[in-house]
């Protein structure tokens, strides 16, 4: 358990256990479709999260990373076909993250919306370092 969850519901606890799982899912998913190449990197993820982290959030990450894959197939089960009704109930559990985050102490909470920021950013733009690495000079049209 992550001493910082205490004095949430259980409910609460599993919602942002589940964070990262919603912000991968919102940055790999676009109508009727799922970038296997985000998820496989979202999954990889949260298993190097464990290890780089900041400090603070290693016990948080290391609950996360034990049933990540599974919780983003049920999630991605959940919104499929991701059109805009499923990605408006996506963006309102996030929201619910949100305002969870904010009962939290403040620098845990600051600390955690920062690296969830950085875990939604990293995943959405998994596919930038194979296009990055063939093309590292922008090409108007190609990579603009």
């Amino acid at each position: 358990m992550v001493k910082q969850f205490e004095a949430l519901t259980d409910e609460e606890q599993e919602l942002l256990l589940s964070a990262p799982v919603l912000v991968s899912v919102m940055s790999s998913c676009s109508y009727n479709n799922v970038n296997h190449l985000k998820k496989e990197d979202a999954i990889k993820l949260s298993h190097i999260k464990t290890f780089t982290a900041d400090p603070i959030l290693i016990p948080y990450y290391k609950e996360v990373e034990k049933n990540f894959k599974e919780k983003f197939e049920a999630t991605v089960a959940k919104y499929f076909p991701f059109d805009h009704d499923k990605r408006q109930e996506l963006l309102n559990e996030i929201n619910r993250v949100s305002s969870i985050i904010g009962k939290l102490d403040t620098k845990f909470a600051n600390t955690l919306r920062r690296s969830l920021d950085l875990f939604a950013k990293h995943v959405r733009n998994a596919h930038s370092v194979i296009r990055d690495f063939m093309f590292p000079i922008p090409i108007q049209g190609l990579t603009t």
